[in-house]
């Protein structure tokens, strides 16, 4: 078996990041990485907070507009 040559993690991110810079630029590197942000909080429980006064009329009237 060939000797695979390994770096460390945040080295790949890093050197990852540079060439996202390089051929996407700096705006469209954010958007990308964005996606795999976490968040925080519990969305189930927030969502049922947001909805709880909503019907289902007041929904399809508000994405139809």
């Amino acid at each position: 078996m060939k000797n695979l040559n390994t770096h460390p993690v945040s080295e790949v991110n890093k050197k990852a990041t540079h060439i996202l810079f390089k051929q996407m630029g700096i705006v469209d590197t954010f958007k990308y990485l964005n996606q795999f942000t976490l968040g925080h909080g519990d969305y189930t429980k927030e969502r049922e907070t947001w909805l709880k006064d909503l019907s289902l009329e007041d929904i399809v009237s508000g994405v139809k507009a």
